[in-house]
């Protein structure tokens, strides 16, 4: 199967900045490449990006938009993130940020 060389995913557009911090992390883009083997336009991925100190979990729906290459994603995929438009009333730490009630 071809490689994928580069992949973009999509988040909503109303994801807080912790959220967008998190997943431009070079952690989070290693974590990607052993979590999926393949990446195809149109898959949705729900990512868990974190515990918050108050025990607050973050998940963040990555939306496949379009890959060069073929489908497999090996190490040397290189990832792109970009804002999709959809509200999902999300993306913050429901306790720590603007997310919160």
């Amino acid at each position: 199967m071809e490689p994928a060389t580069d992949v973009v995913l999509s988040y909503p557009s109303d994801l807080s900045d912790w959220g967008r911090d998190a997943v431009d992390r070079s952690s989070f883009r290693a974590y990607l490449r052993t979590a999926h083997d393949e990446a195809r336009e149109g898959d949705v991925w729900e990512e868990f990006t974190g515990v918050g100190c108050c025990g607050d979990t973050l998940d963040v729906p990555l939306r496949v938009e379009r890959v060069a290459g073929g489908p497999a994603i090996t190490d040397e995929t290189a990832f792109e993130f970009v804002d999709r438009e959809e509200v999902t009333g999300g993306g913050g730490w429901q306790v720590q940020s603007a997310a919160g009630p």
